[in-house]
């Protein structure tokens, strides 16, 4: 097993530097090279991690022989054909969330990874709390009994200036979705990997603060049934003023509900339900250690670290671009459930992404 592995980022602004500092605080990685279409972003961002060499043109990287795997933290829009490019030259590559707004891309992205071996990954830094793993342990190990209830809650702010500081954001064209697409994705992605596939969504969104300068939704409700018979609520916004942050909770037959909080939106999320009896004392120490904590870069650079080593190791990450794929798939089907005003049965036709 290869000790390091030589690596890329693909994409030097706005969530670029938390990867390039999970990487340059990673052993295992070799930070070799910093790529953007701004040469003078991609010039800073190699000169701040002393990484030694600069590119402009990804696919100049992908077949410079220098790289073995890329992270990549462009706008979602690009993360498609990035992928594709990387997996025909051989490059493993982790991604930013959202995968991709379109099923269909998400799709060729899969299919283009698995023909070409390559390791591929989508990034969920959340599952990486200790408070997320603790209650993915509890539910396997039978503690909640049958799952019966997820709530899954985003209440945060963005204001004109986040939408105006890049062209592609709060357009259907280019970001694919809002608060749902570009925010809230972590949360979806939480609940759906508590409670296991879903099989039915019936959604409402709208616009309701931010429709003078955006077209994507702001303000989204919906409910999920679950393969299991479990039922979910999804609510998000943008909208709230004070922000609290994102709440995801599971209830099951034992009687017992867990719960995860991340308030601020952006800080380390901490255990906040916890209803086994006998361990109240406990879910306090847990909320009094991690409450507050900072969320960036720690849990990026855990995942990248699973990452690396799933390259390693010739095995699956933690958290695979199929696994990117279901949360999109839940979002596409509100918004397609919007447009008809009827619940969408899931898995859905790939081509009935919702062009707006």
């Amino acid at each position: 097993m290869s000790e390091k592995v030589r690596i890329g980022l693909v994409g030097c602004g706005g969530i670029a530097r938390r990867h390039a500092d999970g990487l340059s605080a990673l052993p295992e990685a070799e930070f070799v090279a910093c790529c953007d279409v701004v040469e003078e972003r991609a010039k800073k961002m190699a000169e701040d991690h002393n990484v030694p060499r600069v590119f402009t043109d990804a696919d100049e990287l992908f077949k410079s022989g220098e790289v073995d795997a890329v992270t990549i933290c462009t706008p979602h829009p690009a993360h498609a054909p990035l992928v594709i490019a990387a997996a025909e030259a051989g490059i493993h590559t982790i991604v930013e969330k959202p995968l991709t707004p379109s099923l269909l891309e998400a799709d060729r992205m899969i299919a283009a990874t698995t023909k070409a071996n390559t390791r591929a990954a989508c990034i969920f830094q959340r599952r990486f709390y200790p408070a997320a793993q603790r209650i993915r342990n509890a539910i396997d190990d039978g503690r909640l009994g049958k799952l019966t209830l997820s709530e899954c809650i985003a209440r945060i702010h963005r204001d004109r200036a986040y939408f105006d500081h890049d062209e592609w954001r709060g357009k259907w064209g280019t970001e694919g979705g809002g608060v749902l697409m570009n925010q809230a994705v972590h949360i979806v992605d939480l609940m759906q990997w508590y409670m296991g596939p879903a099989v039915e969504v019936y959604g409402r969104w709208s616009t309701l603060l931010h429709g003078d300068y955006i077209e994507v939704e702001d303000t989204t409700v919906a409910t999920i049934a679950f393969a299991s018979g479990a039922l979910g609520m999804i609510e998000c916004a943008s909208t709230f003023t004070p922000p609290v942050g994102f709440v995801v909770t599971i209830h099951g037959t034992s009687g017992a509900a867990v719960g995860i909080r991340e308030s601020p939106e952006g800080s380390q999320a901490y255990t906040d339900l916890w209803s086994f009896e006998g361990e109240e004392e406990q879910r306090a120490e847990w909320e009094k250690t991690e409450r507050g904590g900072s969320a960036f870069p720690d849990f990026h650079r855990l995942q990248l670290q699973d990452f690396l080593h799933a390259i390693m190791e010739d095995r699956p990450p933690a958290v695979t671009i199929e696994d990117g794929r279901k949360s999109i798939e839940i979002i596409q089907a509100i918004y397609l459930s919007e447009k008809t005003r009827q619940p969408v049965k899931l898995p859905m036709n790939p081509a009935d992404v919702v062009i707006h």
